[in-house]
């Protein structure tokens, strides 16, 4: 055990410390679902898997609350495998390291996976202890929350039996969020036919690394600067002014989050190298940290010559190419008017692949508007169909719209107020829950997610707020404790 398995209170941080220990990115969860199934045997849980992957767990009410209001406590058992460029983190097969710095933990080069593995701890901490009053429980642990959303959206109907749907998915303690924007993942391909190498070109690799990157959902507004975007202006400039050829492009590899890491090998003539790496190296990493500085504070920007590759993208398919992505939309497009300062519409440039013959784009749109996040997935479908290339939606999910009345909101501004003399920030937030989708196959549930306090999810700086869990897991307790009858 490491040393956050001490910390207080020990119900979550220990079993956290044990999710540490078992590889679970999003697509590769078979480890955490035994895991999860052994851990509640062992501990004369009722648990099963559902046919979607997720993990329920059941327990009973404790001595005389037979008689409350049932509640579902939520969170997603994956996590977002990012690292830092110099890691060799395996996420299939290596543990995470943590360590405490201060007054945070944190993971040593890698995503922390407290999004949502603080809710799983929660979860564990819960149904272990027979000591706590509570009314009947069950526990709803979901897959691939942060690709797909596939547990929730391939649950079954009316699959839960909870009154009240507490979503443990909320990365400030402080704050009951009781709304959230939907999504779509947007994906566009192309196949074209490689062509040589042009005799007398050399090659030059340039790769943007060091960004803080960030979730697209809850960090898209902080002006973070966005790999795949700022090396389209690069590359264009590299075409227009110094006879580049394009050759492979990759850029970042998760839909929600911001690519941190971009990488591109172009070919031009041998006379022109020197002067384009110059203008890379100085020019360019000068805007870029003119334009980013404030907030990128470890950008690295970098040209050298390079291997020649073995093939190219032709001409006229690398200009529709680099042309598509200057001209799609990234970043926030419109704030709620009369909630200026949330997001309602954003998208991600989240993914670029260019190389062997294929193209391949994905971004992920947020909207609290239908309407909105239509407009936003035909301006960059429009960008990206001028290029030629196919463009396709999947793994829509819908806005959760915020109940005015709800009953479990107003007691736990209660509860809030009691435990810490202040009021609680109640709000609707940008980035993707899976509330809708849950309240789609089990309507009539009353929903909110809230948390301990987080910061950077999706990023190698991901980190935990240690003071934050205590106070959030006391919030949870009393909670439970003050569930109303039925």
């Amino acid at each position: 055990m490491s040393a956050i398995s001490d910390l207080q209170p020990r119900a979550i941080w220990h079993n956290f410390d044990l999710l540490t220990q078992v590889p679970r990115p999003s697509g590769h969860l078979e480890k955490i679902q035994r895991f999860l199934l052994d851990w509640a045997a062992e501990r004369h849980i009722e648990a099963r898997m559902d046919e979607a992957g997720n993990i329920l767990m059941y327990k009973a009410a404790a001595p005389g609350y037979e008689d409350r209001k049932c509640v579902t406590l939520q969170g997603h058992m994956d996590m977002v495998p990012q690292k830092a460029a110099d890691s060799n983190h395996n996420f299939e097969t290596d543990p995470i390291v943590t360590r405490i710095d201060g007054e945070w933990v944190k993971a040593t080069g890698t995503t922390l996976g407290a999004d949502d593995g603080m809710a799983v701890a929660t979860i564990m901490a819960i149904f272990e202890d027979n000591t706590l009053p509570h009314g009947p429980l069950e526990a709803f642990i979901t897959t691939d929350e942060e690709t797909t959303m596939y547990g929730v959206n391939h649950m079954e109907d009316g699959l839960l039996k909870g009154e009240i749907l507490l979503n443990l998915d909320n990365e400030t303690h402080g704050e009951m969020v009781t709304g959230s924007a939907g999504g779509i993942n947007l994906t566009a391909n192309l196949e074209y036919k490689p062509v040589a190498v042009e005799e007398g070109d050399a090659a030059v690799k340039v790769t943007l690394t060091g960004l803080r990157g960030g979730h697209s959902g809850l960090e898209i507004n902080e002006g973070r600067a966005n790999a795949n975007k700022c090396m389209a202006r690069i590359v264009e400039d590299a075409i227009v002014n110094f006879a580049a050829r394009l050759a492979n492009w990759c850029g970042g590899n998760m839909r929600n989050a911001i690519p941190r890491h971009c990488e591109v090998v172009l070919t031009l003539p041998a006379e022109n190298v020197q002067e384009f790496c110059d203008t890379v190296n100085g020019e360019w990493a000068d805007t870029l940290r003119d334009e980013y500085g404030y907030i990128e504070h470890a950008l690295s920007l970098s040209a050298e010559p390079t291997a020649l590759p073995a093939e190219l993208v032709p001409e006229e398919v690398q200009d529709a190419l680099v042309g598509a992505l200057m001209a799609c939309h990234n970043g926030v497009l419109r704030f709620i008017p009369h909630l200026p300062s949330i997001v309602e519409t954003s998208a991600n440039l989240a993914i670029v692949e260019i190389g062997e013959g294929k193209a391949f784009f994905k971004d992920l749109v947020r909207s609290s508007s239908d309407s909105q996040r239509q407009c936003c997935c035909d301006t960059i479908e429009a960008a990206f169909a001028l290029a030629g290339m196919k463009v396709e939606f999947d793994g829509a999910y819908p806005a959760w719209q915020p109940s005015p009345a709800s009953p479990i909101v107003e007691l736990m501004r209660e509860v809030y107020r009691e435990l810490f003399n202040e009021e609680a920030h109640v709000q609707v937030c940008h980035a993707g829950l899976e509330c809708s989708v849950i309240l789609s196959h089990c309507p009539g549930m009353d929903v909110v997610s809230f948390g301990p306090t987080l910061r950077s999810p999706h990023t190698p700086d991901e980190r935990v707020l240690i003071d934050s869990v205590g106070k959030y897991y006391n919030f949870v307790l009393e909670t439970l404790k003050r569930i109303p009858k039925k």
